[in-house]
């Protein structure tokens, strides 16, 4: 079954057309603004089949993806990534080391809680731009920004749309 729904997953670009992903990029800019830590957004429709076939799960992959984007390869390692999985459903949250002793995992559960609620009733967009929020409080709370430090962007604002 979870092979089909790879298969015939949902497209990444219907959910999210260029404007939204222009909307989420300027977002997550703006969170930016008030903290220090860098935020991603990535989103695929599917995993290649063959992960799929190998029992790969949406954390893992999660984990894979934070790697290959170099989300941890932050000053402060305070690298954050939010990965939506349309063929199962899924929204996971990848924190570098930095955030690790700081945030526990239930609070990352709660902003993918949010995530899920504003997926399931239909707005995909309006569900990122709110996790996104949720996110950049975190990261607030933790690593405010200070009104002398320039805005360094080390990562690119711009969702990933890993596959279509």
């Amino acid at each position: 079954m979870r092979l089909l729904r790879h298969m015939f997953s949902p497209s990444v670009r219907r959910l999210f057309p260029e404007s939204s992903l222009d909307r989420i990029a300027a977002q997550v800019g703006a969170g930016e603004m008030r903290h220090s830590g860098q935020v991603v957004f990535a989103v695929e429709a599917d995993m290649p089949l063959w992960q799929v076939w190998r029992g790969v799960q949406a954390p893992a992959r999660a984990r894979e993806v934070f790697a290959r984007l170099g989300v941890w390869d932050t000053e402060a390692n305070n690298g954050v990534l939010i990965y939506l999985l349309l063929a199962d459903h899924r929204i996971e949250i990848v924190a570098d080391r930095g955030l690790r002793d700081r945030v526990d995992s239930a609070r990352w559960r709660q902003v993918c809680a949010l995530i899920e609620e504003g997926m399931r009733a239909g707005q995909a967009e309006q569900a990122v731009l709110e996790g996104g929020r949720a996110v950049s409080d975190v990261l607030s709370e933790h690593f405010p920004r200070m009104e002398a430090e320039p805005g360094i962007d080390e990562l690119s604002n711009h969702p990933r749309v890993l596959r279509k």
